[in-house]
């Protein structure tokens, strides 16, 4: 009997992932459609945001479009130089949608289970930025001062990018 209900309605975490599947999708279309913004409107978006916040809007409200600037920072980025870990190379991520899905999962305080190599650092500066947005300082921890240094100059271009400040502990 249960086997038949989970065939029918799914489990729980398939039911969660249709559900942020859906909010992906509305991230990818708004992410095009700031593919027409100038980079000054782009950079704008941050203040705009801010404001609605300050206008009682909430993080989750602002979710999409917030995910949607932080992926389209990343493909303005595609073939800049950044330096990291001592050394320089060309800005080649823009966030999957399963890393998306991650992200969102991050925001809502579920475990985003993610292999070594798979963006776990490019994940996490979704909910980063998004969290960021309030005002108050936002951390992302890892397990040694050599990749806090590395996070901090790689995923630190897309912060900078937006006029925000990023620093290592």
């Amino acid at each position: 009997m249960f086997g038949l209900m989970k065939k029918i309605f799914g489990t729980a975490q398939s039911r969660k992932i249709k559900q942020y599947l859906k909010i992906v999708k509305k991230i990818n279309a708004i992410e095009t459609s700031y593919q027409k913004l100038s980079e000054n409107e782009l950079k704008e978006k941050v203040n705009e945001f801010r404001s609605r916040l300050k206008d009682n809007e909430t993080v989750d409200e602002l979710l999409p479009e917030a995910y949607a600037l932080v992926k389209n920072v990343c493909r303005r980025l595609v073939g800049k130089e950044v330096h990291v870990s001592g050394y320089d190379q060309k800005w080649d991520m823009i966030p999957y949608d399963v890393q998306i899905i991650g992200a969102i999962a991050m925001h809502h305080g579920s475990i985003a289970e993610m292999m070594t190599g798979e963006g776990k650092t490019l994940t996490a500066s979704m909910p980063l930025f998004l969290n960021a947005l309030t005002g108050g300082a936002t951390h992302l921890v890892t397990v040694n001062d050599y990749l806090a240094n590395r996070d901090c100059e790689w995923i630190g271009e897309i912060f900078r990018y937006l006029n925000m400040t990023v620093k290592p502990l």
